[in-house]
């Protein structure tokens, strides 16, 4: 058997407040993540009032993806995809920072659809689904947007998607709006409340209070708000994966966490390791997103998941590699 390492590939997802790229080899029907990079960018930084990209989110931005670009060259990655969600899609400007993009990087970067923003979040968390349950509703914060995934589980058969919706607030966009220093309770209560109503229609729709409030729902959340929440709860002096991903915390729990969160202020939240100086001023827009989620779908616990597009991406390069190596070794 070789001992040389197998093909590399790349998955780059550019959010609204995140750059995220991770490099990995394939691992039996998984794979083996060998370089990762995250940087707070806040790309969509005030293109809710403007509709556009400003120059300054811009430069951040293309500083960032020279970063990936490099990592993907030394990476030998046979094969990358990178895309871009919620302040691409909303920006008049776009086209004009894809191509700048490409000229400065090297990078070609798709903005995709919110339908297959949600395929690749389900894609990349299916394995922590837990198949007691009849229902997993999957919760992506973003930074313009966030999903709601609503997936039926049937004895035997992949997980289906049965409905899901993106609602037009995320923990930047609402941040702009009510501040992100300290906030008042009872401006926090009025962000949860405007979610709730955003929300509520998709979950009576599709019976989601009273199927988690009878034991068959699953919450699941893959958002760097929840994840946060987890290292917190944690007590982890820094951020650590290992221990977040696919950790159960109770309601109860979050709801500590939230708790402390909503009474201190910027400097008080940016000291927290798992928060740091780029995430303080949206944590608690986050929390308002959470906490309203939690009272639409109350499962009394919820799993956290410290994964989504790009291993959605990643695993769907690979299987397509796969198929390819077969077909020439079997035409």
């Amino acid at each position: 058997m070789s001992d040389r390492p197998g093909p590399s590939f790349g998955a780059l997802d550019l959010g609204t407040n995140n750059c995220r790229l991770l490099v990995a080899r394939p691992k039996g029907e998984g794979f083996r993540v060998v370089d990762a990079f995250s940087r707070i960018v806040r790309l969509g930084e005030g293109v809710a009032q403007s509709g556009r990209l400003s120059d300054q989110a811009i430069e951040r931005t293309i500083g960032a993806l020279r970063v990936c670009a490099g990592k993907l060259r030394r990476g030998g990655v046979e094969r990358y995809r990178a895309v871009a969600t919620e302040a691409c899609r909303r920006a008049e400007n776009r086209q004009a920072f894809v191509d700048r993009v490409s000229d400065e990087t090297g990078l070609v970067m798709e903005i995709i659809s919110p339908a297959e923003e949600v395929q690749l979040a389900l894609d990349g968390c299916t394995p922590l689904f837990d198949r007691t349950m009849r229902h997993v509703l999957l919760l992506d914060i973003g930074g313009g947007s966030t999903e709601l995934i609503w997936v039926r589980l049937d004895d035997g058969e992949p997980p289906a998607l049965a409905a899901w919706t993106s609602i037009g607030h995320g923990v930047v966009t609402l941040a702009e709006r009510y501040g992100g220093d300290r906030v008042a309770r009872a401006s926090y209560a009025a962000m949860v409340a405007e979610i709730e109503t955003t929300i509520g229609p998709f979950a009576e729709t599709h019976g989601i209070p009273a199927g988690a409030a009878a034991g068959r729902v699953q919450l699941l959340g893959t958002s760097g708000t929840v994840t946060t929440i987890a290292g917190i709860h944690l007590g982890l002096p820094r951020y650590d994966r290992d221990r977040v991903d696919g950790l159960r915390l109770q309601f109860g729990d979050v709801r500590a966490v939230i708790d402390t969160v909503i009474d201190q202020d910027y400097e008080a939240r940016a000291a927290q390791p798992c928060i740091g100086p780029g995430r303080g001023d949206v944590m608690v827009a986050g929390c308002a997103i959470l906490d309203a989620v939690m009272a639409a779908c109350p499962a009394g616990q919820l799993d956290v998941a410290d994964r989504g597009l790009r291993e959605g991406m990643l695993l769907r390069m690979m299987r397509a590699a796969r198929a390819a190596r077969r077909e020439r070794a079997h035409p």
